[in-house]
């Protein structure tokens, strides 16, 4: 049943570039303060890669195999303290290579979902390291159908009006977006909410790896485009309240997707 609110947690965490143990206690640190503010959330999101950040290189050794002890982790926790959550994305070492993996989970610990980044970032090398996903992610949350994408995902336009055809009301995406591109991160998050009448709920990364510094601004956007809570470029919990029924009434007062002509758009 679809609840009146969602209240939000966001993680944005300075993640050690190689180092899974180091990273699994900070995400557990996290977590547990999350779940003891007041209110409690609903739902908390992760950053991108937050298991192993982007230590490509080597990363086939440091991949959770198989994701195994991620979704142990996360769906554990889930269930102890029945908030669902929206694991960021990891990477996860399966047979056919290496993935930058999303895993969602319930208030009961079960899987709500799963997705592949679709689009690999060349100018990270990502294409040379990591394997691409082939379909699209979706979930429920609380009755509140979403989708999911991964940082470079939302240059992709296509893919995000994809998933608010199938149902989506919010869109969840995990980042380690670096400065100086701060811009083109703002504009993009808004121009997909404005565009596909949806929240969309932007966790990012902060800190530095190497000589490349992540700005964090993580950020929830309503579907007006409006942003209606924005971190710094620190450590911390951001937090929110959306409104689902705000999704239905945008959508009622600007009718976008009844005025499509998807005929002409092939």
């Amino acid at each position: 049943m679809n609840k009146a609110k969602l209240k939000l947690s966001l993680l944005q965490m300075d993640i050690k570039i190689g180092e899974p143990e180091a990273n699994y206690r900070k995400a557990e640190q996290m977590l547990h303060a999350a779940v003891s503010a007041d209110p409690k959330p609903d739902v908390i999101v992760l950053p991108e890669m937050w298991n192993t950040g982007y230590a490509l290189e080597q990363i086939g050794d440091l991949a959770d195999e198989n994701g195994e002890s991620t979704q142990e982790r996360l769906s554990a926790f889930a269930r102890e303290h029945q908030v669902s959550i929206v694991g960021g994305s990891i990477a996860e070492k399966r047979e056919a290579g290496v993935y930058n993996t999303i895993h969602a989970f319930g208030r009961s610990g079960e899987e709500l979902g799963q997705y592949d980044k679709i689009h690999l970032f060349r100018l990270m090398d990502e294409e040379k390291h990591l394997q691409p996903g082939s379909r699209t992610g979706t979930l429920s949350i609380d009755g509140m159908p979403a989708g999911m994408m991964i940082c470079y995902d939302i240059r992709f336009p296509e893919l995000a009006r994809k998933l608010a055809l199938s149902g989506a009301k919010m869109l969840f995406v995990p980042a380690e977006w670096p400065n100086p591109r701060l811009h083109h991160w703002r504009t993009l998050l808004q121009a997909r909410a404005i565009e596909n009448q949806m929240y969309v709920i932007a966790c990012n990364r902060c800190g530095q790896s190497g000589e490349t510094v992540f700005f964090g601004h993580s950020m929830v956007i309503d579907p007006w485009g409006e942003v209606i809570a924005e971190s710094g470029d620190q450590e911390g919990i951001l937090t929110a309240e959306i409104d689902p029924g705000l999704v239905d009434e945008v959508r009622t007062r600007i009718p976008v997707f009844e005025d499509r002509r998807p005929l002409l758009y092939e």
